[in-house]
């Protein structure tokens, strides 16, 4: 255990998604109060009033307060992507995958450890911290001379699977936040269309000629909020999908490497 936590690097900087959520909820209501807000933006500086002609600001604050809701979904994706995106490129390491998984397989091919373990050093990553652990493994089992070989490499393949199991998970991590606002975002849009129609056709019952106000109001909170909860949706879907096309290639990159050590040792060594 030792070995493998001297080797098994600790990850880099995580947000915690509960803390990202809440810090994008209030700041979703100050955009929400004071930029879709001002005054300057409706007719008679009066927010109760209709928004200026063309003003588009004036316009998605008319989509009440579902908007703030959905706005705060839309900055958790966007952070929640780039933290994610800073994480995964630090998983990788330096420079290509490929060419880092074909250097050490040259390496384990012409039996030169050493040289594997320095081009470990050299690319870091998750990657790397999973083919170095098992390359220890590897000479561990080398100087072992008790066990049989077949015990020698079990004991390889389960290294290589106990370091993926650590390295991995970091990977996902707020994964699920995302797949989950892929739904929420969308759901959150079709709440705020029903509301906004809803308002509509109250002024449309009203005695008499109906509110314009109330009735454009209404409309435009529909709207509104169906546009932004679409767009959630599928940037949160966009995300999900890149995000775990990435992780899947690091898991391939992981798992070629790792049966190339087996197979190593098992064609040069006793």
């Amino acid at each position: 255990m030792e070995t493998k936590d001297k080797n098994i690097s600790k990850k880099g900087f995580h947000l915690s998604a509960a803390l990202v959520i809440v810090a994008c909820f209030i700041t979703a209501c100050l955009i929400f109060i004071f930029v879709f807000g001002n005054s300057s933006n409706f007719v008679n500086n009066d927010p109760n009033n209709q928004p200026l002609p063309g003003n588009l600001l004036g316009t998605i604050y008319k989509g009440g307060l579902i908007v703030p809701v959905i706005q705060t979904l839309l900055l958790t994706v966007l952070v929640l992507s780039v933290e994610r995106w800073f994480a995964i490129k630090k998983a990788k390491g330096n420079g290509s995958l490929v060419n880092f998984v074909q250097n050490i397989k040259s390496a384990l091919q012409s039996g030169d450890i050493e040289k594997a373990e320095k081009i470990c050093n050299d690319q870091k990553g998750s990657v790397a911290n999973v083919v170095k652990s098992s390359l220890t493994k590897y000479k561990e089992m080398s100087e072992n001379n008790e066990l049989t070989k077949e015990q020698k490499i079990a004991n390889i393949q389960k290294e290589v699977e106990e370091a993926t199991s650590l390295e991995l998970p970091s990977l996902e991590q707020n994964l699920g936040v995302v797949a989950t606002i892929t739904t929420l975002g969308t759901l959150m849009g079709l709440l705020g269309t029903v509301v906004g129609m809803i308002r509509s056709f109250a002024a449309l019952a009203n005695s008499g000629s109906p509110d314009s106000i109330a009735l454009s109001t209404g409309i435009s909170e529909a709207l509104i909020n169906t546009a932004f909860g679409i767009a959630t949706g599928a940037l949160a879907v966009i995300s999900y999908n890149y995000f775990t096309s990435k992780i899947d290639s690091i898991t391939y990159c992981i798992d070629e490497v790792g049966f190339t050590v087996v197979q190593s040792y098992s064609a040069f060594k006793n």
